[in-house]
């Protein structure tokens, strides 16, 4: 396992890598839409599977969403993908750790957010052309209460559920830099999501697709102004429970280097798999 200082310095290279992925901005965006779409795949299956278990008002129905969601940031990891939520996190550090500025951070994150939003809606529609989650499914019953439930909670609780939710995202992130077995990263990334998806919190990724979602199939309280309004609330609360509560903080306790890492190629074989693009 690497140290905190160890993982500082690989998050470091690895936000530096990320701004000059931007340089391609087409192949950019494709791998930011693809890592939007990978979330919706886990937001499917997890109203698929649990679905008929909200139905049947089944206890087990929050334990099996969050059991189901791991494959959501597996496919990110392993198949490649520039996440938003997690990019929060590592840009923040390359600030920090002086490999980018604030300015290459910002764009980069904002590059990152409209792609996943670009793949969310793509995948959404490809989903509504399919009729899996029509309105007469256990599914699509599910992503109706759902935005139901969302268009009821306040800003504030929807920020807090943000902050929780991306300080186990990040967490997952962070966790599997430190790790060197591929499986224990995979597993680790497991739990965390289990944590944040069983809890209720909430992802501005995720939300991405569920809303599209109701917004594609005409659903009430999935608008666009509510659409609008989840994204900015949970965004916010997404980037503080990144940037700050685990990036901020692990760069923190990571100390100032006196050697600066230097940025070297994103597929390395030597670097481990959190490492290659999240």
């Amino acid at each position: 396992m690497l140290t905190i200082a160890e993982a500082m310095d690989e998050q470091v290279r690895t936000a530096a890598n990320k701004v000059s992925y931007t340089r391609r901005p087409i192949a950019y965006t494709v791998q930011a839409a693809l890592a939007g779409a990978y979330i919706g795949v886990a937001v499917v299956l997890m109203v698929t599977a649990a679905g008929p278990l909200m139905a049947a008002n089944s206890p087990w129905t929050k334990l099996v969403q969050g059991l189901v969601f791991g494959v959501a940031l597996t496919l990110v990891v392993a198949a490649g993908g520039e996440l938003a939520t997690s990019n929060m996190m590592t840009l923040t550090q390359g600030v920090i750790g002086r490999s980018i500025s604030w300015v290459a951070a910002t764009r980069t994150l904002l590059f990152s957010f409209v792609g996943n939003l670009v793949g969310a809606a793509v995948f959404a529609a490809m989903v509504h052309a399919s009729g899996v989650l029509a309105p007469e499914t256990p599914g699509g019953a599910m992503i109706a209460k759902m935005l139901l439930a969302k268009s009821e909670e306040g800003s504030g609780q929807l920020f807090w559920r943000g902050v929780l939710c991306n300080m186990l995202v990040c967490l997952a992130i962070w966790s599997a830099v430190r790790l060197k077995s591929e499986g224990a990263q995979l597993l680790v990334i497991f739990w965390c999501l289990l944590a944040f998806i069983t809890s209720g919190f909430e992802h501005v990724v995720a939300n991405m697709t569920t809303f599209s979602l109701g917004v594609i199939g005409g659903l009430p309280h999935a608008g666009l102004a509510d659409f609008g309004h989840n994204l900015l609330v949970v965004g916010l609360g997404n980037l503080v429970g990144g940037a700050i509560v685990v990036g901020a903080a692990y760069a923190t306790i990571a100390g100032r280097r006196a050697n600066l890492p230097t940025p070297r190629p994103a597929q390395d074989a030597a670097t481990p798999l959190a490492t290659l693009t999240h």
